[in-house]
């Protein structure tokens, strides 16, 4: 079968495209007119460059192949009458009749952005369709401007709630963040809102009425309600509670801290209602209960809270949650329970009980855990699950009454609450954040999302989808009882982004029957790994009535706020009302001069365009024109003003803009063209791109019309020629250089028998380029001999080189075409014998290299054989064989073969340098000297004591006196220390300087350190009892237990232990720096020994390390020193609801420092307002006590 025939390749395309003029500077031989076409063919010398090739070289030429470009922003007219002759452009009436060869009656190429990039006739593309519409020429106008921020746009629309702005007060701190949605949520409370209103604050003579919070508070309340603004600052609120906008505390603390103030300031007004306010709306009650096993004792706390912790676990129910919260917890093994009746430690069981629940529910997530690794606070990004209503019932009470409640209906229970509010922490981490809020809305019964001062809409967190698949499901759901309980496990979901929102919040709806309760509307779950607290509110709640109200009438149209608050908010509104005014003044204004600006840009760029290459005209930038165009319409980088008048001075836009012109009155602004000049003050012609030619009409339009002068001056005539000329002798380069390569490639070969001229290989590679390396514009090439590539041909004697590698051969009649080029140029030729004085100074060399291996056998015989007494003729194997044990014991620390005998210290260093020179003595240099000077101090005394175990470092190697001696005979050794190694204990002639040893031991950037780890039964140490000898080894504990719990002041404790096994006793080397913190120091005995930062406890000489900021210079930790580590044993004692030590023992666990905390605050107690510096009443829930966040310590 025969091959398949290829396809042949289609033929290109040939000719010109439909519509396109064949110009005779487009033939074959006649492109002389293009920019620099003419070089080389038309023009090959300088002087032969007239005035028309200058032009060329920017498009200015007569007969370049630059259109006139029609300009596109010229109004449009009306097409003329049918059976007229078409009216000719500009571009084409110019044409000389003898220069088109008409093939088509077509209009020429379309003008575009990319064909018109360096015409510089072409004025389209410039920035004009800023001004084309009105409406965002005007929007641009304005923001150049700055009329100022529009008051407008903070009005309130009507019913929408407004936003509260924290962004100017949080800093890095969180707690101001959480004010909108609290403030949010209670504000929807009418009952609560109403209580505010009444509240009297408590005043004095120092205080003032205003500054208290509560009146910040009403204010506050009366701006959510009565306000004409969709944005209200708190910042009174926050300076009222005295909080620092500097430190990060936790959110949940100070909403429980806020709310006991305010409970403190009801419980003091003269209403009994409002005495109760905040325990009536927001407390809740439990009971804590142990029960022994042993003897069934029952041991009950009875507690207030209000809010409900819930651990999370990853895409959990809040039921389950809830359901983990209430398990009891048995307390057996270590972990038992110190029973009082029995007076022994017992297994017991450990519960909650929820004994009565508030109107409003607050569910508090536990989002920021505490890493024990690094002692502080992590953000948890685990998934809850929470339902839109949930049936408490179901928790409330014991067990026995509480699966009694799983099996009724939700439609009996008493304790059906509805989601109110979701507070969502939004960053990476528990120190940085932003806080954002879903509240729902009781006047307008609608869901918003809060996102500081934004507000905006949610249709629903549930989708209208799922609500009318749920209507159609009901009937059926209704006859099928299949449990009331929480899903068991994750449920299958289909997840939904929340309109209008952000967050991380997914609609999840349950689809498994064996999930449904028997109410149709059974509730969606949401998912969010954002959730930071959930409020929930009692379904049907009937609250006592607003005192003023009567039965039947809406309560929140007597939600009046109190005169003085309301005072305050109505001269908001109208401070507000009368921004708004002022501002629509000065748009009207803006708007004439705008109006004005507009008309006369648009009218100069309109007819700017040249209707002929004969017409007068000016040069200017591309960036010069775009820059007039955006002039009016971009905002000066320099300057913050209100707007001016169009005559007015304007400040420059950028680096275009320089000062104004003296003696142009009518010019206020200058913009440079220096993007197109050269430094003689012409046209820069390797700039030819950039330039645009406009009508000398529209230039001076420009200044005199629009105040603004392009400088300099220039016409097209300005062509440059000495920069024409440079360019020239650059581009005749770039043509003839390639021709005199290969001129060269064929004739540079040689014949075996010819004889030939020597030239650098280097200078041959890089002159055969197409663009040589070595070529610099304006200077002619380097010859063959230049200082850079001479030596690789001729020596320094100026004989033939010996380096036959760096030179190669080439013809005669390749040496004479370089020679035309590079006269003074005079190679060596191929009988040229090689330099005799080189090549003795070569021989010698190989001599020397002969001798230095002879003379470090010589010393590597002298020198080992004086330490490890062998037959000098050994061969040189074995030698090399001592050498490395000398050198493995020296260096190494091993001087166990050295004690009771003579030795001297030598720098580690020379060991180092001289092993590596009698391994390589060809390579590496001879060492010079054995320098012990560093070892002595100025007052020629030790800087060091041989007997401490820290000063002798790795820079210093004992060595046998005999030793010594042979270094003295073949190197310049000095001074001398001897030392001697007797019983333990090193003897030496000279004494210790002790400030210049403390000194040495404290000059460091990084050391290592020892890290001596205590056994669990050592004594801790002090400055009596600590030693650097080593501890006598014991036999170690098998386990070490550590107990760590949230609070001890809550009732619901898990208990979590850490058993490590660690060889006690040991010494571990770690390096570390002087500027390392005692953190930074745990962190890696944490990564290094697996021991939990929380449980070191670091010594040093005595002294333990409690300062976590504290660095090592600082404490004063010395080079190659010794810290002690200890671990912490569990204290038992926290197992146990009582007072009483089990083992007897006074001894108290050392309590770590905590942060301040709201310590200072009005909040934290330690300052009050007015009256409030009294405690509490004993009756305030205990939850109400400020405990210190330990991350905010760390």
């Amino acid at each position: 079968m025969p091959s398949k025939r290829t396809r042949r390749a289609s033929p290109g395309l040939i000719g010109l495209s439909a519509g396109e003029r064949l110009k005779r500077t487009k033939l074959t031989g006649n492109a002389d007119y293009s920019s620099w076409g003419w070089v080389g063919t038309e023009v090959t010398d300088a002087s032969a460059i007239t005035q028309e090739h200058r032009l060329a070289t920017c498009g200015f030429s007569k007969n370049t192949s630059y259109p006139l470009c029609r300009n596109k922003h010229v109004e449009k007219s009306k097409t003329p009458p049918s059976g007229k002759a078409e009216i000719v452009g500009p571009s084409e009436s110019l044409e000389a009749a003898d220069d088109v060869i008409v093939i088509s009656d077509d209009e020429g190429p379309p003008c575009s952005s990319k064909a018109c990039k360096h015409n510089p006739y072409c004025l389209n593309y410039l920035g004009q369709e800023k001004w084309d519409d009105p409406d965002r020429a005007y929007d641009a106008y304005i923001k150049a401007h700055e009329l100022g921020e529009n008051p407008n746009l903070h009005s309130r629309g009507s019913l929408t709630p407004i936003g509260l702005k924290v962004r100017v007060l949080r800093m890095v701190t969180l707690t101001a963040a959480s004010l909108p949605f609290e403030r949010q949520v209670w504000f929807q409370d009418l009952l609560f809102r109403k209580g505010v209103y009444r509240c009297q604050p408590s005043q004095d003579s120092e205080h003032a009425f205003e500054d208290s919070p509560i009146f910040q508070l009403q204010v506050t309340f009366a701006a959510m309600q009565c306000s004409t603004l969709n944005v209200f600052n708190p910042v009174k609120l926050v300076e009222s509670l005295k909080l620092r906008a500097t430190e990060q505390q936790d959110a949940q603390e100070f909403s429980k801290l806020f709310m006991a103030h305010l409970d403190t300031e009801f419980k003091k007004q003269q209403d009994a209602e409002l005495q109760s306010l905040i325990a009536n709306q927001f407390e809740g009650k439990l009971v804590y209960n142990t029960v022994c096993q042993k003897c069934l004792r029952r041991s009950e706390r009875d507690s207030d809270f209000l809010e409900i912790e819930v651990n999370l676990a990853n895409n959990a129910t809040l039921e389950e949650r809830l359901t983990v919260l209430l398990e009891p917890e048995l307390l057996t093994g270590d972990n038992q329970y110190l029973c009082q009746q029995c007076n022994s430690l017992q297994d017991a069981k450990r519960y909650t009980e929820l004994r009565q629940l508030p109107p409003v529910l607050h569910f508090s997530l536990l989002r920021f855990v505490y890493d024990l690794t690094t002692m502080e606070r992590k953000k948890s990004k685990q998934s809850i699950l929470f339902p839109i209503s949930i049936d408490m019932d179901r928790f409330l009470g014991p067990a026995e009454v509480r699966k009694q409640h799983k099996k009724r209906s939700p439609t009996a229970s008493k304790n059906l609450y509805e989601l109110r509010g979701v507070l969502l922490h939004k960053g990476p981490s528990a120190y940085h954040g932003h806080y954002e809020a879903q509240v729902f809305d009781v006047q307008n019964q609608s869901w918003y999302q809060f996102n500081d001062e934004e507000v905006t809409k949610i249709e629903s967190l549930v989708p209208k989808s799922d609500a009318a698949k749920k209507a159609g499901k009901g009937g059926k759901d209704a006859k099928k009882k299949n449990g009331n309980g929480p899903p068991k496990a994750r449920p299958p979901k289909k997840r939904r982004r929340i309109d209008d929102s952000d967050s991380e919040i997914e609609i999840v709806e349950t689809s498994s029957q064996s999930q449904k309760d028997e109410r149709s509307d059974d509730p969606d779950y949401i998912s969010s790994k954002d959730a930071y607290m959930l409020i929930y509110a009692r379904v049907g709640e009937r609250s006592p009535p607003i005192p003023g109200t009567t039965k039947g009438e809406p309560p929140a149209r007597y939600v009046i706020p109190p005169p003085k608050a309301l005072e305050v908010v109505e001269a908001m509104n109208a401070a507000h009302e009368k921004a708004c005014e002022e501002y629509a003044q000065r748009e009207r204004d803006a708007k004439a001069r705008f109006e004005q600006v507009r008309r006369t840009v648009m009218d100069i760029y309109r007819t700017w365009n040249l209707s002929s290459r004969d017409e007068s005209s000016v040069v200017a930038s591309r960036q010069s024109l775009e820059a007039w165009i955006a002039r009016h319409l971009t905002k000066p980088k320099s300057s913050k003003r209100s707007p001016e008048p169009l005559h007015a001075k304007m400040e420059p836009l950028d680096e275009h803009i320089i000062s104004s012109a003296e003696g142009l009155p009518t010019a206020s602004v200058s913009l440079t063209i220096s993007e197109v000049v050269c430094s003689h003050g012409k046209l820069n012609p390797d700039k030819a791109g950039d330039m645009k030619i406009i009508r000398a009409v529209a230039h001076d339009r420009i200044a005199n019309e629009d105040g603004c002068l392009l400088t300099p001056k220039l016409t097209p005539a300005d062509v440059c020629p000495e920069c024409v000329e440079r360019l020239f002798r650059e581009k005749l380069y770039q043509t003839e250089h390639p021709r005199l390569v290969t001129r060269f490639d064929d004739v540079a070969g040689v014949d075996h028998e010819e004889n030939g001229y020597y030239i650098s290989k280097a200078w041959l590679k890089d002159w055969r380029l197409a663009k040589p390396k070595m070529h610099v514009e304006g200077k002619p090439d380097p010859p063959p001999d230049a200082e850079d590539y001479l030596r690789d041909v001729v020596c320094e004697h100026g004989g033939l080189a010996t380096n036959i590698a760096a030179r190669r051969t080439i013809s005669a009649e390749a040496y004479s075409l370089l020679h035309d080029i590079f006269p003074d140029w005079k190679p060596p030729s191929t009988t040229a014998e090689p330099c005799p004085v080189c090549e003795a100074v070569l021989h010698i060399s190989r001599e020397d290299k002969r001798e230095y291996r002879k003379q470090a056998e010589e010393e590597k015989v002298q020198f080992c054989a004086p330490m490890h007494p062998r037959k000098s003729h050994h061969t040189n194997v074995y030698l090399k064989a001592r050498l490395k044990h000398m050198h493995d014991n020296a260096l190494n620390g091993n001087t166990a073969l050295l004690e009771d005998v003579p030795c001297a210290i030598i720098p580690s260093q020379f060991v180092r340098s001289w092993r590596q020179w009698v391994m390589r003595p060809n390579e590496l240099a001879r060492p010079e000297a054995v320098d012990n000077s560093q070892f002595i101090c100025e007052h020629g005394l030790l800087a060091f004591d041989p007997n401490e175990s820290g000063d002798m470092d790795s820079s210093m190697t004992i060595v046998k006196r005999s030793d010594w001696d042979a270094l003295e005979q073949l190197y310049s050794a000095g001074p001398l220390i001897a030392i001697e190694n007797s019983e333990g204990k090193y003897t030496h002639e000279l004494g210790i300087c002790a400030d210049c040893r403390l000194k040495r031991r404290t000059s460091f950037d990084m050391t290592e350190i020892t890290i001596r780890i205590l056994r669990p039964n050592d004594p801790i140490p002090t400055a009596q009892t600590y030693s650097e000898e080593p501890l006598q080894p014991t036999k170690p504990l098998q386990t070490t237990l550590l107990t760590y719990s949230k609070r001890h002041n809550e009732g619901h404790r898990k208990s979590k232990r850490i058993r490590q096994v660690k060889e006690y006793g040991k010494r571990r080397k770690i390096t570390i720096t002087k500027a390392m913190s005692v953190k930074d120091l745990k962190v890696m005995l944490n990564d290094e020994l697996g021991i939990p930062v929380i449980s070191q406890r670091l010594f040093y000489r005595g002294q333990e390390l409690d300062d976590s900021s504290a660095t090592m210079i600082s404490l004063g930790v010395l080079s190659n020193d010794t810290l002690d580590l200890k671990e912490e044993n569990e204290d038992i004692n926290l197992l146990s609801d009582t007072g009483v030590e089990i083992d007897g023992s006074n001894a108290s666990t050392k309590k770590r420092v905590e942060g301040q905390a709201f310590g200072g605050t009005l909040l934290g107690g330690g300052s009050s307002f007015g009256q409030s510096s009294a405690p509490p009443p004993s009756s305030s829930p205990p939850a109400m006590i400020p405990v210190a966040c330990p991350a905010s310590s760390a």
